[in-house]
């Protein structure tokens, strides 16, 4: 079985999709496909489904979704040739019902959420050992499995929408040291159209905002830089009642201070990803060239 959820929701056997287009089975899978090969609580998809008011046939009506799913699977397991030996597989072995819920099993196909969290793990770990054009690459790939936001075409209930803010906030750091590692790499030209793009869209994220600084201080566009900055303090002010960090207000005064060919580097000890703040303020760790 092959998953995707980042993006439009897909769930493939044997390369046909099991992917209902009604909305609650639809919703149904989503959540037993973010948890491939774990059990899902018969109450956590009642809650996800009807959000703390679940109708008296609520456990009726969730066993017909599963129903409903299985006949979508057992319409793909048609094109599944057993091994010489094996006996072939049914519906109910891909979407197992436990004593506890309901388990859908993979069989060890493809899930992109796992692969990005591999790729993204592997960026993390060749920043923190220098390689930057390894993690550049690593945390490249981990993000080009981003096709839109988390289950985008799913009618999400309170789990759901907690899954996809985590998921994205998961997206975001690993955006933010890619970016990272490319102006350690001398990208800061290449970075400008992209920051642009970004501190737009998360407008009160500091890091973001630093970085944008210096890609355009490294391209000789100073002034600009500093706009960045009275920008976005205007918009915490504003917005938070906040200050910019004494880190990004650093920033500034060396991008007052420095000639435009000067590289620039922030004293301060460096944030493991897990340590990156929500994006909502967007307080990491600013980005070094």
């Amino acid at each position: 079985m092959d998953i995707d959820v980042l993006g439009a929701l897909n769930v493939r056997e044997n390369g046909v999709s099991i992917a209902p287009t009604a909305p609650k089975p639809r919703q149904v899978l989503a959540l037993l496909a973010l948890h491939a090969d774990q059990v899902v609580p018969v109450s956590g998809l009642i809650e996800e489904l009807w959000a703390g008011k679940p109708p008296r046939s609520a456990r009726t009506t969730l066993q017909t979704y599963v129903l409903q799913l299985r006949e979508l699977i057992t319409a793909a397991l048609q094109k599944d040739t057993p091994g010489q030996g094996e006996l072939p597989r049914s519906a109910k072995d891909v979407l197992a019902t436990t004593p506890g819920g309901y388990l859908l099993v993979t069989g060890g196909g493809t899930s992109d959420l796992r692969e990005f969290e591999r790729l993204a793990g592997s960026g993390y770990r060749a920043m923190d050992a220098g390689d930057f054009p390894g993690a550049a690459r690593k945390l490249r790939e981990a993000l080009g499995l981003w096709t839109g936001v988390a289950f985008a075409d799913v009618h999400t209930g309170a789990q759901l929408q907690m899954e996809a803010k985590r998921l994205d906030e998961s997206r975001l750091c690993a955006l933010d040291q890619r970016i990272e590692a490319d102006l350690r790499l001398g990208r800061h030209r290449e970075l400008l159209a992209e920051l642009i793009v970004l501190t737009s869209r998360y407008r009160t994220h500091e890091n973001l905002h630093a970085q944008f600084m210096l890609a355009l201080h490294r391209s000789g566009r100073r002034g600009e830089a500093l706009d960045v900055y009275h920008r976005l303090r205007a918009t915490l002010v504003r917005d938070l009642g906040l200050e910019p960090s004494s880190r990004l207000r650093r920033l500034q005064q060396s991008i007052l201070m420095a000639a435009p060919e000067t590289p620039l580097s922030l004293d301060q000890t460096p944030a493991t990803p897990q340590q990156q703040p929500p994006a909502a303020t967007g307080r990491g760790r600013l980005a070094q060239v």
